[in-house]
């Protein structure tokens, strides 16, 4: 059987990308990233994770969970430095 740990290795994004995408579209992890593997296969795929991300960290800030948010942020940072293209 393949574990959860498997499947979130399987994919192209670490694990607090596929926690925003997860936050971003209110489904349960694995779902995020399998969700967050199709995506980096698309065309524009990369800057759709980026935008959810971004979306993540106004939400967050709207929220005023200032702590959240600047959780976020170092996500996005990490998935800049590993995906130049979003940028």
């Amino acid at each position: 059987m393949i574990s959860k740990d498997d499947i979130l290795g399987m994919c192209d994004l670490d694990i607090d990308e596929i926690d925003a995408i997860a936050e971003h579209e209110h489904i349960p992890e694995v779902v995020a990233a399998a969700l967050g593997d199709y995506l980096m296969h698309q065309a524009n795929g990369v800057d759709r994770v980026h935008e959810m991300i971004v979306d993540d960290i106004r939400n967050a800030l709207a929220a005023n969970d200032g702590a959240h948010a600047a959780s976020l942020f170092h996500t996005l940072r990490h998935f800049l430095a590993q995906h130049p293209l979003a940028a």
